[in-house]
């Protein structure tokens, strides 16, 4: 049973140069802020960034493996707070917990909540997911 404040879901996942540059081909984004510092110091980043996309798309992945559907996913938004740096030498890890924030019995449906950090630092704000509890 679903309760407000339960905890549905946790994962960390990390990012390194190498999962930049296949996503920078999977996506179509090759802004090479996200895999060449010289790039990013450029534009006066401190080094190379992950793509938005990607920290949006892992952070909804933990949802989606606990509802094993992604269809059940209903509606999905996220404003992005600050820029997820990639070390070249350590990567970086985004951690996710994913919290039930509020249930609608009538309709079938939880709105979950999503932490998004790294190194302690949110880098998404107000990341809610809407699913389908059927």
């Amino acid at each position: 049973m679903l309760s407000v404040g339960s905890v549905v879901a946790a994962a960390e996942y990390p990012i390194d140069r190498d999962k930049l540059v296949k996503y920078a081909g999977a996506s179509g984004d090759f802004n090479p802020i996200h895999y060449r510092d010289d790039s990013a110091q450029k534009v006066g980043l401190s080094g190379v960034l992950a793509h938005g996309m990607l920290t949006m798309g892992l952070a909804v992945a933990p949802v989606v493996e606990w509802l094993g559907d992604p269809a059940r996913v209903v509606e999905y938004e996220a404003r992005f707070s600050k820029p997820v740096p990639v070390d070249a030498d350590h990567g970086t890890t985004v951690s996710v917990v994913a919290r039930v924030g509020q249930i609608d019995v009538a309709a079938r449906t939880a709105r979950i909540d999503l932490t998004v950090t790294v190194a302690d630092e949110t880098v998404l704000a107000k990341a809610r997911v809407r699913v389908n509890l059927t």
